[in-house]
């Protein structure tokens, strides 16, 4: 039997979610289609291409056999995903899921969902991102644009944050964004507004101006946001919304577009944002060229 996961043997699961194998940064030879992410309790396999039944069967077999030697006690809940462009086939291998199905990271809470489609309510990569935000967001006011499911409007209250602002076009991700904060106890402190926020800007404009904003935006989201031409157009604007001093995380997770696409924008359109710093991301997302991975840059309006 080939040997799939390489590193199996030092996976350790934490109390939280995390990734385990990270395939797609290439760093383990004839895996780079294949992750495997722990959603206690519940382990995820996702294969970015088709597998035949004999690597499915294998890659099934070594976690079975890894959970039987290192969690004999505990049951085995095992999701198997298969993901290209638009095609999505979800599976049950082995066990069950929680519903409601929440997760923690960092002391927080949060509500995912395994087998509906391609995005969980989690991007686990961003880690790094919302510990960054937990610890600089005292007393701010922060806007979070692209908000998804609020992960970073959880992580900017626990900091302790005196107001949110989350806006995102999906109504349906904001409310899975307001079952995280009430999952959370924050009953207060956050807005949600479902709209398209170039057409909201001034709405945007007039709530703030704000100590942080986060752009978090899709790659490439037809109807709602294609990095490679509405990315400068949001950049050009962000002075509007900064407070003198304030922040700005500008986020991108595009193989195709390396750090030098967002910082040459931001020279041109916004001299006066002033880089401070790439936050790392989690080690298990080592990539064999780092501008392949999750890209998170953080500005201060000087």
């Amino acid at each position: 039997m080939t040997t799939i996961f390489s590193n199996i043997e030092q996976w350790q699961l934490e109390d939280q979610c995390q990734r385990l194998f990270h395939g797609r940064g290439g760093c383990f030879a004839g895996a780079e289609h294949i992750c495997v992410d722990w959603f206690e309790p519940v382990l995820l396999l996702t294969s970015f291409k088709e597998l035949d039944d004999s690597e499915r069967e294998n890659c099934i077999t070594q976690i079975s056999t890894w959970w039987q030697q290192q969690h004999s006690d505990k049951p085995l809940n095992l999701v198997y995903q298969y993901r290209s462009g638009g095609q999505t086939l979800t599976e049950l291998i082995a066990g069950h899921v929680p519903e409601p199905h929440i997760v923690s990271e960092n002391g927080a809470n949060f509500i995912v969902h395994l087998m509906r489609g391609q995005n969980h309510g989690l991007f686990l990569d961003m880690r790094n991102g919302r510990q960054w935000v937990r610890e600089h967001t005292q007393h701010k006011k922060v806007l979070n644009m692209f908000a998804y499911t609020c992960g970073f409007s959880v992580a900017a209250l626990q900091g302790g944050a005196d107001e949110v602002v989350n806006i995102d076009m999906s109504k349906g991700a904001l409310a899975i964004g307001k079952q995280n904060h009430v999952a959370n106890q924050f009953n207060s402190g956050a807005r949600f507004l479902g709209h398209d926020i170039f057409k909201s800007w001034g709405k945007l404009k007039k709530m703030g101006p704000y100590d942080l904003v986060i752009a978090d935006p899709p790659s490439n989201q037809k109807g709602s946001f294609v990095a490679t031409k509405d990315y400068e157009r949001l950049i050009r604007r962000l002075p509007e919304l900064v407070a003198q001093g304030g922040d700005v995380l500008l986020c991108l997770n595009a193989p195709e577009l390396d750090c030098d696409f967002l910082m040459a924008q931001v020279a041109t359109e916004v001299p006066q944002l002033t880089f401070i710093e790439r936050l790392d991301n989690p080690p298990v997302y080592k990539d064999i060229d780092e501008q392949k991975s999750l890209k998170v840059l953080l500005y201060r309006n000087s």
